[in-house]
């Protein structure tokens, strides 16, 4: 797995947002909000493909 550095406080923000938010980890919490911005930058995309790239991050079934 990748890593990425980010502001000590922006992570502090992300791990209380992502534990309020119910997510197991900040990783699955920053992963989920990524993919969102990509889906919502990527307006070609069909439903289907955007539905099985949440099935594969276990977003939905």
């Amino acid at each position: 797995m990748a890593k990425i550095k980010i502001d000590t406080d922006l992570l502090e923000r992300a791990k209380s947002a992502a534990e309020n938010a119910g997510y197991t980890d900040v990783e699955e919490f920053v992963a989920h909000l990524i993919e969102k911005e990509l889906v919502r930058q990527e307006p070609d995309l069909s439903e289907e493909e955007v539905a099985k790239r949440l099935r594969g991050l276990g977003y939905i079934e």
